[in-house]
């Protein structure tokens, strides 16, 4: 599967903060970018590996071990995949005007969560309340 092109993300000038988050964020982007581009080669190789081998994932111990890497690998290019999506999301926001505020209440999402999780989309008030 090939990977969508992901537009760079270029700190806005004069509000500094905004340049921050935007800085902060571009970098996550990118991180999230370059572990999915790892985790696909990888997956790739196991997958080019295991087609090599005519292996039984049941009987096998070999074949257990293959399909336990195929599934790791697939759960963390999942989850990179999630993290980028996060991020895409949070940056649409930033340019709506709506970052720091909370989805759920439109309340302010406090400085110190936004610190520790600039993709925070609710304030922990919201966020502990989940079902």
């Amino acid at each position: 599967m090939t990977e969508r092109p992901r537009a760079t993300v270029e700190p806005a000038s004069g509000d500094s903060s905004t340049a921050e988050i935007r800085a902060r964020l571009a970098a996550e982007l990118a991180a999230a970018s370059d572990r999915i581009a790892e985790l696909a080669r990888d997956l790739a190789g196991v997958v080019a590996a295991s087609r090599d081998v005519a292996t039984d994932d049941e009987h096998d111990p070999e074949g257990q071990t293959i399909a336990y890497e195929r599934a790791q690998l697939t759960a963390l290019l999942a989850d990179a995949r999630d993290r980028q999506g996060a991020v895409d999301r949070v940056l649409d926001r930033l340019e709506r005007g709506e970052y720091g505020r909370c989805e759920r209440c439109g309340g302010p999402i406090g400085a110190e969560r936004l610190a520790a999780r600039p993709t925070a989309t609710t304030c922990i008030g919201c966020a502990s309340a989940r079902p």
